[in-house]
């Protein structure tokens, strides 16, 4: 195990450059950790779901969340460093769009065994102290997770208002260990496409974050 000041990383796309720093690491398993957005294929319908928020205890469906202009299935947890650089601004995002047509939901799907922060009430604690006003959904059974082909925290899925995935990648390009400001402007970028009826550019920068934690 060596503590490193700054590691950077090339990663299967070379748009994509990961820079960890101050982080105690195995060099052999970063690879292992940091995972890409799988890419599911544009116009892929979204999976129907019927999943418990953390905080209201009330059970949410895909079609209960389901924006008139499209909607947004984030996966998410509250222990990941790739989804702590981002959360305040993903809040604020939320907000902003909640009156324009856009459903946002947010769902962890980590075992929880291994990983007890992303438990239910971990979950709700994050979600009470950044303020997530969308609901927040525990997938116990990773079911949900399986059907997304989600391979990271956090991973991004965009619909249009028939429910066909028009956008699926970053936040933006910043990480807990480089300078760029976290803005979300490419997710920005791929809603405001759609509010205003434009194309959604196909070329799309998958997320980078760490490994959906799948039970054994």
């Amino acid at each position: 195990m060596f503590v490193v000041n700054c590691v950077s990383l090339k990663i299967i796309n070379p748009f994509t450059k990961l820079e960890l720093c101050n982080f105690p690491m195995d060099l052999n398993s970063i690879h292992m950790a940091l995972k890409e957005s799988n890419m599911m294929p544009l116009g892929t319908k979204a999976s129907a779901f019927e999943l418990v928020d953390v905080v209201s205890n009330i059970t949410f469906s895909l079609e209960d969340i389901r924006g008139e202009e499209g909607t947004l299935v984030m996966f998410i947890c509250a222990h990941c460093p790739y989804v702590k650089n981002i959360e305040e601004e993903l809040s604020v995002m939320a907000k902003q769009y909640k009156n324009l047509g856009i459903g946002f939901v947010g769902i962890s799907s980590n075992d929880a065994a291994s990983y007890p922060e992303d438990a239910p009430d971990g979950l709700r604690d994050q979600a009470k102290k950044v303020g997530f006003e969308f609901p927040y959904l525990y997938d116990e059974t990773q079911e949900v997770a399986k059907a997304y082909d989600v391979a990271c925290t956090p991973d991004f899925f965009l619909f249009n208002d028939q429910l066909s995935l028009v956008y699926r990648g970053r936040f933006d390009s910043s990480t807990p260990g480089n300078t760029d400001p976290i803005s979300g402007d490419d997710l920005r970028l791929a809603i405001t496409h759609l509010l205003e009826y434009q194309k959604i550019p196909e070329e799309q920068h998958p997320s980078v974050g760490c490994s959906i934690k799948w039970k054994e």
